[in-house]
């Protein structure tokens, strides 16, 4: 599988007309590719759906091997949306996460787990994928047996044997990549660093524990404070990843180009640990997708340490970007890593991190992204999106009920 699955530009996104996409275009697409959304649609059990624009209300729902798509509002579930975020939800630049973020999300019935269900079946509609149906994924090494997906690999092992994993699985463990003594001297320079954030500054996220610790929890520009860490993204050790891919992966060279995060115990307030999520869950996965988000253990992490969990082949499966389903039929593998090991996943792999119990987790975020098309304009770097995925994952944890999610 290659992993630039980019198929859109900015450029080519005009202001939809509401009522010719619901009463032509959206029925026409219906008429072509409900055999790609209907199974996983049932699947997903779901329930008829009214979408409420300015021009007037449209609900969609499954009729036997069919999509429909008729006016009034009638849905089980109903969501309002103005012409510019309709646009965008179906151009794929926002999701309805993206909408409880900005604090948008307009529903007059039902929550956000009914309107993530509902995307991804649009999603399908109009971009002629299909909605993941259980067993739909499986996963083959290189000899066509199958993948033995809890393994992990070191950097000066066979490149072609790890790029083919990470493209069956959307993820990769790669053990001591870097020392322990160096690890060592980055956790000082995060120690030595904490002065220099505070909360508010644009450029930290803080949390507060049980006992009322207000915590500094994610340092970005952390290269500037850490001489070890500056000479570690121009490392050949960390370059090797970028060319794992093939496909040109580059390391970002400006603004906020890697973070330290410390994983506290007890949170009680402020964004921490996360829920399952994929990095593109806001949006824009057609424009962008797949970049590479790479963890660097500072310390080590397992099951009472905060470590991480992904979901192999979610970035091969349109499923909703911001929960997880037994019924889906995908694995969830734990990535316990030893100081100086690195994770890799894809930006649209599912993934999620436990909260510490016994001990902290200090971590740092790098990532590379894809190389630029020549018709592709500015866009936010993975980390930028990472951060304002995080946001969603806290309010969406801490204010919004939804099913699913």
């Amino acid at each position: 599988m290659a992993l630039d699955l980019r198929t859109r530009y900015d450029a080519d996104v005009v202001p939809l007309d509401e009522t010719a996409f619901f009463e032509r275009q959206l029925p026409a697409l219906a008429a072509e590719r409900s055999h790609l959304a209907v199974p996983g649609a049932r699947e997903l059990g779901v329930q008829p759906f009214t979408l409420e624009t300015p021009a007037g209300a449209w609900t969609l729902a499954v009729e036997g091997d069919r999509v429909e798509v008729g006016a009034g509002a009638s849905g089980r579930a109903h969501a309002r949306l103005d012409a510019g975020e309709l646009t965008d939800l179906v151009y794929d630049r926002i999701t309805p996460m993206t909408l409880l973020t900005a604090g948008t999300l307009d529903m007059a019935r039902g929550d956000l787990g009914d309107f993530l269900d509902w995307w991804v079946v649009l999603r399908s509609l109009v971009d002629g994928r299909e909605v993941h149906t259980a067993g739909s994924v499986t996963f083959a090494g290189r000899d066509g047996e199958p993948l033995e997906l809890h393994r992990s690999f070191r950097i000066d092992e066979d490149l072609v044997e790890a790029a083919h994993f990470l493209s069956e699985a959307g993820f990769l463990h790669l053990e001591g990549v870097f020392g322990e003594e160096e690890m060592a001297q980055v956790s000082a320079d995060m120690d030595a660093a904490f002065g220099s954030y505070e909360p508010d500054d644009g450029r930290s996220w803080w949390a507060t524990t049980a006992c009322g610790a207000r915590r500094p929890v994610r340092l970005q520009f952390f290269d500037q404070q850490s001489p070890t860490t500056a000479s570690l993204l121009a490392d050949e050790r960390l370059s090797w990843i970028g060319r794992l891919s093939g496909e040109g992966h580059l390391a970002r060279t400006e603004g906020n180009l890697i973070e330290a995060l410390v994983k506290p115990i007890g949170v009680v307030e402020g964004i921490s640990d996360l829920p399952w999520h994929k990095d593109c869950s806001l949006g824009r996965h057609s424009y962008q997708c797949c970049g590479l988000t790479v963890g660097i253990s500072v310390t080590g992490a397992d099951e009472r340490s905060g470590q991480l969990a992904v979901v192999p082949g979610s970035h091969r499966a349109l499923v909703q970007p911001f929960s997880f389903r037994d019924s889906w039929g995908l694995p969830v593998v734990e990535l316990p890593t030893r100081t100086g090991d690195v994770t890799v996943h894809c930006s649209c792999t599912l993934h999620m991190s436990f909260p510490p119990v016994d001990r902290e987790r200090r971590v740092m975020y790098t990532s590379f992204s894809l190389p630029p098309r020549p018709r592709d304009g500015a866009a936010p770097s993975n980390l930028e999106q990472l951060g304002r995925v995080r946001e969603a994952a806290y309010k969406t944890v801490s204010q919004t009920p939804s099913h699913g999610v």
